[in-house]
């Protein structure tokens, strides 16, 4: 069993509605607080609503990626190809376990969480120790973040 953590994201529809759902069929154990956030890529959106879910499980990487595509579409998502844009659910899979993976469509951990507030803020409050490889704690990276900003 290892532990994952998911980046929830919305900024259509129930947002708020949309993150529960994706955290209850992802069988979280742990949810952080939700957080409205300004958008972060194309910004001209709705602002997003974000969260990070905990999840135990025995899936191999790419077959949790699978899986988070599938609640993703269950939950209205539609992929069209418009890289950060507007979208009912976003789920990201954030880190697993300890494991460094590089493959095409599948890094972990996420390329680009050490950049994000939105993400390392909620993480932060699940799991402010754990050790992202090349960049320190979550906690010493978002205190980085929030200095510079």
């Amino acid at each position: 069993m290892r532990t994952a953590y998911v980046g929830l994201g919305a900024n259509l529809g129930d947002r708020e509605a949309a993150l529960r759902r994706a955290a209850e069929l992802l069988g979280a154990s742990r949810l952080s607080t939700i957080r409205e956030t300004e958008p972060w890529g194309l910004v001209d959106q709705p602002r997003f609503l974000n969260a990070v879910a905990e999840v135990e499980t025995e899936l191999e990487p790419r077959a949790l990626l699978e899986w988070l595509l599938q609640i993703e579409s269950r939950l209205g998502r539609v992929r069209d190809g418009t890289r950060w844009g507007p979208r009912a659910i976003d789920l990201d899979l954030l880190v697993l376990g300890g494991l460094v993976v590089d493959e095409p469509g599948l890094e972990l951990p996420h390329p680009r969480l050490h950049e994000r507030l939105f993400v390392l803020e909620p993480l932060a409050e699940l799991a402010p120790a754990l050790e992202l490889p090349g960049h320190g704690s979550v906690a010493e990276i978002l205190a980085k973040l929030q200095l510079d900003a």
